[in-house]
Formats: structure tokens, sequence, C-alpha cells
């Protein structure tokens, strides 16, 4: 009915290989936080550019305003003062 279960490795092999599989796991861990690190550094510069670049556009934004405003009052003006008989 139920046979015996024989093992075929010792204890220290097992637990051998248990040690170096811990260890592989933990570099990959280590390895893992490094890239975290490094991808929030990253994401963190990109944030900086893009608060650059939205301050940026705005100020663009204006200046196209103000040329406009100055562009239709200057229009203005001079049809107001040429079209006087």
């Amino acid at each position: 009915m139920n046979e015996p279960i024989t093992v075929s490795y010792s204890l220290e092999e097992v637990l051998k290989r248990m040690d170096d599989k811990l260890d592989s796991i933990q570099k990959d861990v280590m390895d893992l936080k490094v890239g975290v690190a490094t991808l929030t550094e990253k994401v963190e510069g990109m944030d900086k550019r893009l608060e650059k670049v939205e301050g940026t556009q705005k100020n663009q934004v204006w200046a196209l305003i103000i040329l406009l405003a100055s562009a239709i009052a200057t229009a203005g003006a001079r049809l107001f003062f040429t079209s006087n008989p």
C-alpha cells in the first residue's frame, strides 16, 4: 500500500542548495532595489523638466495674447486715424 519514501540527497546538500537559492534571490532583490532607485531618480528629473516646459508654455501663451492685443490695437488706431476725412 504505502511505500516508504526514500531521499536521495543528504540534508547537507539540500541545505546548501537552499542557501544558494536564497543568496541568488537576495542578489536579485538588491538589483531590483537599485533599479527602482534609478527609475525614481529619472522620474524626478522628468518632473522637473516638465515643470519647466509648462512654465515656458504659459509664458509663450501670454506673449501671444499680448502680441495679438497689440496688433489689434495698432490696426484699430490706424483705421481710426487714417479714415477721418
